[in-house]
């Protein structure tokens, strides 16, 4: 009687257990909706839509991740680090074979919008489809002409990536996905003008800019996707880099810019208070340099609306000047190899050598920015397709831990600056995790 009774009693907790594992296959393999499911495939497109989807591809950056030097353009390959290992960029010219040329319109929304691979594979949020959903119809389509008609194809295969059993598997995606991935494209405020939602639509969308400048939480996940969230652009800890805030905060921020400034610094490269480098140089070097004017100052528009957190970046900079000769430690180093470039006042030489004093690097808490540029030098800014004649130089062979620590906590407590002290063990860190960089960049010319 009793095993009768629960057989009976299994039986009923089975049921639903089988449902909720039904509900769950269903829900982790679904392909989203997309509006260009009759499409056909294969179509022709007219070359001003081609043209057009080179303009996004630009503004969405796509080369970053897709494309190395030396190799042909977005046939993929590049290794991004991620916590549970390493993942190559992929192909996605247009061969058949190891591309996406068989991809319909549909196919490429999905991965690129909804980050779903055809037959339901998911892709790792490092394709940025968080922030590419909000890309609407007719810029998804322009990019798709461009991906089908607008570069060759390149047959080279994908490299697997290195992420171990069970974390390789992809289904857990679409759960997350669900809990912090939107799915709505960007929709315009009614209480702001064109050119805010026009710098609003290229931020929070085709480039993405929270990928590298908004903090992460524990699921890896961006905190905030737009500006109803304050950590939203307030700067976060990459790849080695630290991607300062883009808000308005005075120090950390951009609150000592001007919307010409802001212009100045995605059209050029440099302007009074920097000169890109890190990662950023990337971004310049095939992308924001390519902007529109009138996308440029769309984008300065918006990133000055968003509002600092005074509370956390602390009263606004001032200069303080400082006697020649200073018995510091650091200070010897900072006079013999860097008040070349940037001066013993460290004002720099605007616009080509930049300042160190007022330097967000040198007044966030987070070094490694500092670290990095020190120990690897930067990569070469290429404006207007002329190489620029000045770089950082790479540190790392002339200076030990201590010295680069101690030359930087020179830095970052002088002239007014209130980063904080360097500790070496922090600059040997990075010393084993980084490279050099390299004076020869990605410049993609995509036609």
């Amino acid at each position: 009687m009793n095993n009768r009774r629960f057989a009976r009693t299994a039986g009923w907790l089975a049921l639903p257990c089988l449902v909720a594992a039904g509900l769950l296959a269903w829900y982790v393999t679904r392909e989203p909706a997309t509006p260009f499911e009759q499409e056909q495939a294969g179509a022709r497109f007219e070359p001003a839509l081609v043209s057009r989807g080179e303009y996004v591809a630009r503004l969405s950056d796509c080369v970053a991740c897709h494309s190395l030097a030396g190799k042909a353009p977005f046939a993929g390959g590049l290794e991004m680090a991620t916590p549970l290992g390493a993942i190559h960029a992929t192909n996605i010219t247009p061969d058949k074979q190891t591309g996406i040329g068989t991809y319909s319109l549909a196919d490429f929304d999905r991965a690129v919008r909804h980050g779903v691979a055809p037959g339901g594979r998911r892709l790792y949020p490092a394709m940025p489809y968080p922030s590419y959903v909000k890309l609407n119809d007719d810029d998804i389509k322009a990019l798709y002409a461009f991906f089908m008609q607008g570069i060759k194809p390149a047959n080279q295969p994908n490299i697997p990536s290195d992420i171990p059993w069970p974390l390789n598997m992809r289904w857990p995606i679409a759960l997350w996905n669900g809990v912090f991935a939107p799915t709505a494209t960007y929709a315009a405020k009614p209480n702001q003008d064109a050119l805010w939602n026009r710098g609003a639509y290229i931020v929070q969308g085709p480039g993405h800019c929270g990928s590298c400048h908004t903090p992460r939480g524990l699921a890896f996940n961006e905190k905030a996707l737009d500006e109803s969230g304050a950590p939203f652009l307030a700067g976060a800890l990459l790849d080695g880099w630290y991607a300062p805030s883009l808000r308005q905060d005075p120090n950390t921020g951009l609150g000592r810019w001007t919307e010409p400034q802001i212009v100045q610094f995605l059209k050029t490269g440099r302007n009074a208070h920097a000169v890109v480098y890190g990662s950023m140089t990337e971004a310049f070097n095939n992308s924001t340099q390519f902007m529109q004017d009138e996308d440029l100052a769309a984008i300065a528009r918006y990133l000055k609306s968003l509002p600092g957190d005074p509370q956390r970046d602390g009263a606004p900079w001032q200069y303080q000047a400082v006697a020649a000769v200073q018995d510091a430690p650091g200070a010897h180093t900072y006079a013999t190899r860097c008040a070349s470039c940037h001066g013993l006042d460290g004002k720099g030489q605007p616009e080509w050598m930049p300042p160190l004093a007022g330097a967000t690097s040198a007044l966030a808490k987070e070094s490694a920015s500092a670290i990095n540029i020190t120990l690897n030098g930067s990569q070469r800014v290429v404006a207007a397709g002329v190489p620029d004649a000045y770089r950082m130089p790479a540190f790392r062979e002339q200076l030990s831990d201590a010295e680069i620590a101690d030359v930087l906590t020179y830095v970052r407590s002088t002239w007014g600056n209130n980063g904080g002290t360097v500790d070496a063990k922090a600059v040997g860190k990075l010393r084993g995790h980084t490279d050099p960089a390299s004076s020869s960049p990605i410049i993609l010319h995509m036609r």
